[in-house]
């Protein structure tokens, strides 16, 4: 690490502690050549797949994509910033350790549907409707009676 006062290449950590989730690491240094003292900051960079779209494209990535889906699947929910992040920080971690080069839009959504559903039923059904595309309601209550026989609300 380069000091910034005297650009010495000769500095030492003095403290170093994780912030916000362990993604941001703060570090205090002190440059051995002109005693001053600094901070850095330094960010964890993952790696993910490449995502593959419905239609065939493949392009990378972009939590900020999902995370903008997932809020408005949350939107006027009882459900915090924080309960949001951490099912974002959920995908992320798994996407993070898929093994492929690629993955495809159904397997994100179909992880992202069962964070939801364990989150929060309204959300759940809010994601399920707009990911699936179905034709008409019967065939989206059948999907839903699918994923919860026990559920007997759901007949039409």
């Amino acid at each position: 690490m380069k000091c910034p006062h005297c650009h010495s290449l000769e500095t030492k950590v003095l403290d170093t502690r994780s912030q916000k989730g362990g993604d941001l690491i703060r570090r205090r240094r002190e440059c051995e050549t002109c005693q001053t003292r600094f901070s850095t900051i330094e960010t964890i960079v993952r790696s993910f797949p490449m995502v593959i779209k419905k239609d065939g494209r493949r392009e990378p990535f972009c939590p900020d994509k999902l995370l903008g889906g997932i809020k408005a699947a949350c939107q006027k929910r009882p459900i915090s910033a924080a309960r949001l992040e951490q099912l974002m920080e959920s995908v992320c971690s798994w996407l993070a350790e898929y093994n492929d080069k690629e993955v495809s839009t159904v397997m994100i959504g179909q992880k992202v549907m069962r964070e939801l559903r364990n989150v929060d039923e309204v959300a759940y059904v809010r994601f399920a409707s707009v990911y699936k595309t179905f034709k008409d309601v019967s065939e989206f209550l059948a999907d839903l009676k699918e994923k919860d026989p026990s559920n007997k609300e759901l007949q039409v």
